[in-house]
């Protein structure tokens, strides 16, 4: 449920959850519907195809190491410093290291409101008699 949005006139992309500042990576693919080949192919044939000088803005940042807030790198950076997915990152390597990765993380607190939002294009659930609305959450 990511989609990146390209402004070729200002020269500017939007990649939401697909490439995140190049020193935290690319988005996991674990969540319902991922694929890390989908990714890996994403990336490379329409993200990385874009010139260097694209400044790409990432749908949120995870601060690693507790550096200052980042919001922006360019399709060069990511190309040269992704540290999950260079521009000659073989795709099987991706596709490897993403799988054995996304194995050993936990499941973010709002992953399941967050999909069920995102899935819909973030139009949220339609209100009801009582005027509240209500996401699903699965019980085991």
């Amino acid at each position: 449920a990511c989609s990146s949005y390209y402004f070729e006139k200002e020269e500017v992309i939007f990649t939401g959850d697909s490439l995140f500042m190049p020193d935290y990576g690319t988005g996991r693919c674990d969540f319902p519907g991922a694929s890390a080949e989908t990714l890996y192919d994403s990336i490379h044939a329409k993200l990385y195809a874009l010139p260097d000088a694209v400044r790409g803005f990432t749908g949120h940042d995870y601060m690693p190491n507790g550096r200052q807030l980042r919001f922006m790198a360019t399709i060069g950076e990511q190309k040269t410093s992704n540290i999950h997915l260079k521009q000659e990152t073989k795709k099987n390597d991706f596709v490897k290291f993403r799988t054995e990765r996304d194995k050993t993380l936990n499941a973010p607190k709002l992953l399941l409101p967050s999909v069920q939002i995102n899935i819909d294009a973030g139009r949220l659930p339609a209100v009801q008699k009582n005027g509240r609305r209500y996401l699903n959450i699965p019980i085991e």
